[in-house]
């Protein structure tokens, strides 16, 4: 079956045309509403983008692969990337996503047999600073331990990601929400989080003393 935007979504797809001089350039755009609306790049998506920016299939599905934030294949209702780098590991990030391999019964790469969760890794989610973290669809979770990831994933499963979002989900929530107050105590502020004490501890290290080759000039 073709696949097909909502007038709403075509009309956008008309607005972002219009800021491009050439129609490939609205390539990015375009996928994003179509995952917005199908969940995942299907075939017929692919080529739908493909005739309505006047290109080839193979452009579109080469874009598609390249970038990790589309799917080429159905995921469950939400998407769960663990970060796994460095930062996040140090403070427990494989701790995080055993938890959640159990939790939800799958492993990385794979959907829970209810659709709700499809649990990914990732190698960095640039949130070093308030590691463990997980990032849920559109939303930032961060200094987790067990406890408060299981109250996350079971209001997601519950109420909703919005509804998970609005209580727990943190100032590096993408897109910018208002500020409120989440029952849990998690930030929900615009605001930063103050630096950590290694981060004061290494800013207030006096300077390295001054090349001594330079000083002779």
């Amino acid at each position: 079956m073709a696949f097909a935007l909502t007038p709403e979504r075509e009309q956008k797809v008309d607005d972002i045309l219009t800021r491009y001089p050439e129609r490939r350039a609205a390539l990015l755009p375009v996928l994003w509403l179509c995952q917005r609306q199908n969940g995942w790049i299907s075939p017929e998506v692919v080529e739908y983008v493909a005739a309505r920016l006047e290109l080839s299939t193979s452009i579109v599905k080469g874009v598609v692969t390249f970038y990790t934030m589309f799917f080429d294949e159905p995921v469950g209702e939400n998407v769960v990337w663990v970060c796994r780098t460095l930062s996040c590991d140090l403070r427990g990030g494989k701790a995080i996503q055993d938890h959640l391999e159990t939790k939800l019964g799958c492993t990385a790469g794979h959907t829970s047999s209810d659709g709700k969760f499809t649990l990914l890794k990732a190698e960095c989610l640039a949130a070093c600073g308030q590691a463990p973290m997980v990032q849920i669809n559109d939303h930032y979770y961060e200094n987790l331990d067990v406890e408060l990831l299981d109250r996350i994933i079971d209001t997601h499963a519950a109420k909703g990601g919005e509804a998970a979002a609005a209580e727990f989900a943190t100032f590096a929530s993408f897109p910018p929400r208002s500020s409120g107050n989440g029952a849990s105590g998690a930030a929900v502020s615009s605001a930063p989080p103050p630096p950590s004490r290694e981060a004061v501890r290494l800013a207030s290290q006096p300077p390295p003393p001054a090349d001594e080759k330079g000083d002779d000039s």
